[in-house]
């Protein structure tokens, strides 16, 4: 890859930077896709002793790049998100993807295709993480950011992602317990 084509890769990647997703920082900023992305990142590279039997590099790397194709088709809330807007996006992450030099767009491909498959211990982990940092989000966002349907979601979401590792089944059911303690602080569900 040349200089510029690395540069060109590294410009369309900071469209994430300013879109923004459904969740919010603990100061009711919009977060962006770029900033989640850091922290899902951040937590799989925090987990490599936890999960020492797994290519830790290979889960950070699925980290960075899962939320690409949102480059081209903005943030959609998971539970907003229909079918249609999924093959849109896949289309034209897809598109791009191919596009890219050659060492590149092989590595880029390889890894969605191991991520979209979920078969593999560290495809599992990322989707995990990336459920579980948006739990974490809204728990530290305030409650009057939440939607009516986020106190249930909160609640019951990913516990089925999570169900391959006792170490992350007790996060989340430490992510829940900040969930109903904030709830019962800052004010009660409608």
């Amino acid at each position: 890859m040349n200089a510029r084509e690395y540069l060109e890769i590294l410009h369309v990647a900071e469209r994430l930077k300013d879109t923004p997703r459904h969740c919010t920082t603990s100061k009711k900023r919009p977060e962006s896709v770029a900033e989640h992305s850091w922290r899902v990142s951040l937590m799989a590279f925090l987990l490599k002793h936890e999960f020492p039997e797994l290519d830790m590099n290979k889960v950070v790397n699925m980290c960075l790049i899962h939320d690409l194709g949102e480059c081209f088709t903005g943030d959609i809330p998971s539970f907003r998100k229909t079918e249609q807007d999924r093959e849109t996006e896949d289309s034209l992450l897809n598109q791009w993807v191919a596009s890219l030099p050659p060492e590149v767009s092989q590595e880029l491909a390889s890894l969605y295709a191991e991520m979209d498959a979920q078969e593999t211990a560290e495809a599992k982990l990322y989707k995990a993480l990336d459920k579980l940092e948006a739990l974490i989000q809204h728990n530290e966002s305030p409650l009057d950011t939440w939607e009516d349907h986020e106190y249930t979601l909160n609640r019951t979401y990913a516990f089925d992602s999570v169900a391959f590792s006792e170490w992350l089944t007790a996060l989340r059911k430490e992510i829940l317990q900040d969930t109903l303690t904030k709830i019962e602080r800052e004010g009660k569900a409608p």
